[in-house]
């Protein structure tokens, strides 16, 4: 796992749409959201990371972070927005090894908490997620578009 850089681009926006036209996800979003994130994720780490996994030297998925504050929580929350392995990569043990690693990073960065969120019929994910500890909060989400 390491730190996405300008010259990741063209493999951020390829697995990116890759993530979003996958069925871990409602809906496409256009390739200018793609691009505006990789924008923003070059202008600065305040609010967003991201990292790309690799395995032997090839872009094998990424995990994207967004950044926040949370009374309920008692202070700095660390959400995994997004996390994408590439089919080929999957079930070797990526996933935990990422999840290892964001883990350590929140513990050492003073986060107070880890959150996520997957589509319910994303079994795997849950699974994966279970094993490692992470356990249901039973908010019902809702959204509004500006």
């Amino acid at each position: 796992m390491r730190k996405l850089t300008k010259n990741d681009r063209e493999t951020f926006l390829r697995l990116s749409e890759a993530f979003y036209a996958s069925p871990a996800v409602l809906h496409p979003v256009p390739r200018a959201h793609h691009e505006r994130a990789f924008e923003e994720l070059m202008r600065s780490d305040e609010y967003a990371e991201c990292f790309l996994l690799e395995r032997d030297g090839r872009a094998a998925g990424f995990v994207l972070l967004a950044k926040t504050y949370s009374r309920e929580a008692g202070g700095r929350v660390l959400w995994i927005e997004e996390v994408f392995v590439l089919p080929d990569y999957r079930s070797c043990g990526l996933g935990g090894e990422c999840f290892r690693e964001i883990e350590a990073y929140a513990r050492e960065n003073g986060f107070a908490r880890i959150r996520l969120e997957a589509e319910s019929d994303n079994w795997r994910a849950l699974s994966l997620y279970e094993r490692l500890g992470y356990v249901p909060l039973e908010y019902v989400q809702r959204v509004k578009e500006l």
